[in-house]
């Protein structure tokens, strides 16, 4: 890992949180309102150190709230000035292994969610009841 660029930097991206940031809040905020219970922060089987943001374990629904920085949103992806290199593959590395935690919940049976901290909370509410109420209807 190269050093920082400046204190103000490095003081800044470690009060990055890893889980309960806002837009997880607010999703299932929304969720527990609307009558769905879940887990938050659920280990994914087999992949150490991975965890689901909000796993509906019964209807096997994966659901993930990605950062627009951390996961190289299409709309929103920025790149630090300093440290290039290093953040370019830092970012195709977390990419990568969001593509290959995809597919082991796959194979497993799980449906996926994807959705972007800037999306609004409420549309993303809609896509996992719906794909949660499908998952439950299919014997």
């Amino acid at each position: 890992m190269p050093s920082p660029s400046s204190a103000g930097v490095s003081a800044r991206m470690s009060k990055q949180r890893r889980r309960d940031t806002a837009p997880e809040i607010s999703v299932r905020k929304l969720l527990h309102a609307r009558g769905l219970r879940y887990r938050v922060a659920w280990p994914i089987p087999g992949m150490k150190r991975r965890t689901v943001d909000i796993a509906f374990t019964r209807a096997k629904v994966a659901v993930f709230i990605d950062g627009c920085f951390w996961h190289s949103c299409p709309e929103h992806a920025t790149r630090p000035a300093a440290n290039d290199t290093w953040w370019a593959e830092k970012l195709a590395k977390n990419i990568a292994r969001d593509v290959a935690t995809n597919e082991h919940l796959h194979q497993a049976g799980w449906r996926i969610v994807r959705i972007w901290e800037h999306e609004d909370p409420s549309e993303a509410v809609d896509r996992i009841i719906e794909e949660v109420t499908r998952s439950l209807a299919e014997p």
